[in-house]
């Protein structure tokens, strides 16, 4: 097993209960979406044709059938955002939509989004015995789009786009639905995006700089990049505004908003106004010619291991589904291979120029916008009891002196002489709660734009502990779900008093989206979330209240030692390459 950045999998039975409070979570078509369908070839009375209108949006290339999820809310499903990334495209950056291609292929007809697509393929996460990646399709490159019923050009709304996490190896969208959202607040767009994972998107051996003939590294961020130029393109038809777009992801996803800060294909493009990164996941980039071992190994493993990179390409894009997700599963898994073993964004030298904690060091280089920063309180992606051996697996570059330089700035007696706690902080904080430091910090520093950070305190209920381990937050925001194996989910139904400060949470967040300050449209009951500076290091603790009319949230300092640690967490950045 290795490191995998959600740990939440435990499985709880969906019963009637949630199907009352949610009832169209997991339904492929709704009353609404089905009468419009069946109408729409004929002529329609008044009160049908107004239905049909509030469901369909027309891009001008196709029109789009959605559901209506709830009175005042859309959700249109699937629908592509660039080329299927098929036989010669596989590993390669995806190309934009051919618009005039679908519309011949839709031939006039309203094209039903109303069903969630096909995942990406995915990889094993190493959660669960018997655990195998391979569910999923190569034909992915979708959005789902969530908007106000009714909702159309020119009405300018703001545009949250979310990158959903699991370790760049595993993630299913339709696990984060977002129907909810809009209902209660309808007056967002909402966009869920679909990129490649795992081996698909982020194969990489160095040969691809000097022949990009061979490959693209980084296809799965690039899919992400051409997912928010197709959102500047499109998102005014769904009532949404491009110039108002906040991206948003938790783990992974919040990996994938700190990369777009520094990608040189996102400065300067206006592809988005303001950033929320929830735990972000401090992957290690990779050069690519420290991923020489991973990919022999990946294509030995999928029946293409002799031959020069060229023949082995050729082999690999004609090889099945199945046996390159098998590869990529035995690659990861591997007891024998050393070094970089998951399929992860690379510094490239082109789209990544430096490791992000380098860049937000320099205080210059990266997207200077507003943003909400912050990590749960328990959260660490590493057991066993050695930090060093744990920093290490972690981190493939760190030597033993790296490690044991870091272990020293965490003393036990800074967690009440608990090994426990310090094993839990030395390997959380590089893995994952010091990006809220550096983010915040040079944010802060540069004073063009506010930082707003937090700790997230409410433990994940179905979980067993009282531990607020990583992805706690994404039960309480989305529905009371659980993420299983192979794109799978659970929900469990949510208390009164969960709910409550589930629709807190979408407060906040919804009005950064709306306001780029989370206070503007804030819940009444809500406390006042102050700005984060360099020399008031103040956050907000997100947690649930005694009753559902009462928040539990409040502020407090972020301790010395706490920034003393991250600071030698930063200093580190070459080693950890982050």
């Amino acid at each position: 097993m290795w490191p995998h950045p959600d740990l939440s999998f435990d499985v709880v039975n969906l019963n009637s209960t949630l199907e009352t409070i949610v009832p169209l979570v997991n339904m492929t078509m709704t009353t609404f979406a089905q009468l419009a369908l069946l109408l729409l070839p004929f002529s329609l009375s008044s009160s049908a044709s107004d239905l049909a209108k509030t469901n369909i949006v027309d891009l001008g290339y196709a029109r789009y059938l959605g559901n209506l999820s709830f009175p005042n809310t859309v959700a249109f499903l699937g629908l592509p955002y660039a080329e299927p990334p098929l036989d010669n495209l596989r590993f390669r950056a995806p190309l934009p939509l051919n618009t005039a291609r679908l519309a011949i292929e839709a031939k006039g007809r309203v094209i039903d989004a109303t069903q969630y697509p096909d995942f990406c393929v995915q990889g094993s996460t190493g959660g669960k015995c018997g655990d195998a990646g391979g569910a999923g399709s190569e034909d992915c490159l979708k959005v789902n789009i969530y908007a106000p019923a009714g909702a159309k050009a020119g009405d300018n709304l703001p545009v949250l786009v979310y990158i959903h996490g699991g370790g760049y190896f595993f993630g299913n969208p339709a696990n984060w639905p977002f129907d909810h959202w809009i209902h209660q607040s309808p007056n967002v767009v909402i966009v869920s995006v679909y990129y490649r994972l795992d081996a698909f998107g982020f194969l990489s051996h160095p040969e691809f700089s000097a022949d990009p003939a061979l490959g693209d590294h980084n296809a799965g961020f690039q899919d992400q990049v051409l997912a928010l130029k197709w959102v500047q393109k499109h998102i005014s038809k769904f009532g949404g505004d491009a110039t108002k777009v906040t991206i948003n992801g938790e783990s992974a996803g919040g990996s994938s908003v700190e990369l777009h800060m520094v990608a040189n294909s996102d400065k300067g493009k206006n592809l988005f106004r303001g950033v929320i990164a929830q735990s972000v996941y401090r992957t290690p980039l990779a050069r690519p010619e420290q991923r020489v071992a991973q990919f022999n190994l990946f294509a030995s493993q999928a029946g293409c291991g002799p031959g020069s990179t060229t023949e082995q390409m050729k082999c690999l894009r004609q090889a099945s589904v199945s046996a390159l997700a098998r590869a990529q599963d035995a690659t990861a898994g591997s007891s024998t291979l050393t070094g970089y073993k998951l399929f992860q964004p690379v510094l490239d030298g082109k789209t990544f120029s430096d490791f992000p904690t380098n860049t937000f060091g320099a205080g210059r280089g990266f997207s200077d916008v507003p943003i909400i920063v912050g990590a749960t309180t328990n959260e660490t992606l590493s057991g066993g009891s050695s930090i060093p051996d744990a920093l290490k697996s972690f981190f493939p570059s760190m030597s033993n002196d790296d490690a044991n330089k870091l272990v020293a700035a965490y003393p036990v007696s800074q967690f009440a002489d608990s090994t426990a706690l310090q094993f839990q902080a030395a390997t959380g904080e590089s893995e994952l709660k010091c990006a809220r430091h550096v983010i915040a910090s040079a944010v802060s520093q540069r004073g063009k734009a506010k930082v707003w950070t937090y700790r997230y305190n409410q433990p994940n209920p179905t979980s067993g502990s009282p531990a607020v381990s990583h992805a706690a937050e994404n039960w309480m925001m989305f529905l009371g779900v659980n993420t299983g194996v192979n794109g799978t989910r659970q929900f469990t139904p949510q208390t009164p008093i969960e709910t409550a400060f589930a629709s807190e949470l979408i407060a906040y967040w919804l009005s950064f989206v709306r306001a780029l300050d989370p206070n503007t449209h804030k819940l009444a009951r809500s406390p006042f979330w102050k700005p984060f500076s360099v020399s008031d290091k103040e956050r907000m603790i997100l947690q649930e209240g005694p009753e559902p009319n009462a928040s539990g949230s409040f502020l407090e300092l972020q301790s010395g030692e706490e920034t003393g640690r991250c600071d030698s967490v930063a200093e580190l950045a070459g080693a950890q390459q982050n």
